[in-house]
């Protein structure tokens, strides 16, 4: 008979941990460069409205993250929003995505996962007019809930 396996990944037992509420904010950055950041801002964009596509991606991801990330816990999750911020300087899109839950694991990778699908649909409904489109700086920027206690990014 076989030895068994073990690859020492494991999902954590949250079986008797508290439930509280749980909140988390996450941002990514996407720098479009001038041609694309102009399509986008004046709705020229052939796939569509290229916002409200991201935004729908990102809540349909965060609802589906522990389908995407081996370890985590299914998530009841209450509330999940996405804003986007337009920095004309830059010629990049801002993503802020918000998630709460109440349960016994916090929401920080279904915001996570909310802001990165939200970036990687922005990029790839842009893609025709740029390949040199950067996606940046996706990263927790706030926590709320559980053992951990609360968590703000300083800066943020």
């Amino acid at each position: 008979m076989p030895e068994p396996f073990s690859s020492g990944a494991a999902m954590v037992d949250v079986g008797e941990k508290s439930s509280t509420w749980r909140t988390a904010v996450a941002e990514a950055r996407v720098r479009l460069g001038t041609e694309a950041f102009e399509a986008l801002r004046s709705g020229q964009i052939r796939k569509g409205d290229v916002l409200t596509t991201a935004q729908i991606a990102g809540i349909q991801a965060a609802k589906r993250t522990h389908e995407l990330i081996p370890l985590c816990h299914p998530v009841l999750l209450t509330y999940v929003e996405l804003d986007f911020r337009l920095e004309p300087e830059d010629h990049a899109v801002r993503i802020h995505a918000y998630s709460r839950a109440y349960g016994p694991t916090g929401v920080e990778m279904e915001a996570m996962t909310a802001a990165s699908v939200a970036a990687l649909t922005i990029y790839d409904m842009c893609k025709g007019i740029s390949k040199d489109i950067e996606i940046q700086s996706v990263r927790l920027l706030a926590k709320t809930g559980g053992q951990g206690g609360d968590y703000r990014r300083e800066g943020s």
